[in-house]
């Protein structure tokens, strides 16, 4: 069985996003910066749920989200 954690999908609103990297300091190795600035998932996300959830609620401009299924595991 998969596990859960690595499941979780974060998604971008790239037009909030204005690249302050918060998500980048709180789950690195699911986050990075385009050339843009802007923020993007990894293809491979590796960072813990709880991380991951942390860098979502430090958007500072609520940019990105977890969908209902993660937010409150």
């Amino acid at each position: 069985m998969a596990d859960p954690q690595q499941e979780a999908t974060v998604v971008v609103d790239r037009e909030l996003c204005l690249g302050a990297g918060m998500c980048v300091v709180y789950a690195p190795r699911t986050f990075t910066h385009d050339a843009e600035s802007k923020a993007v998932v990894l293809e491979s996300p590796n960072d813990p749920l709880p991380e991951i959830r942390n860098a979502v609620d430090a958007c500072p401009m609520g940019a990105l989200s977890l969908p209902s299924g993660h937010e409150g595991e």
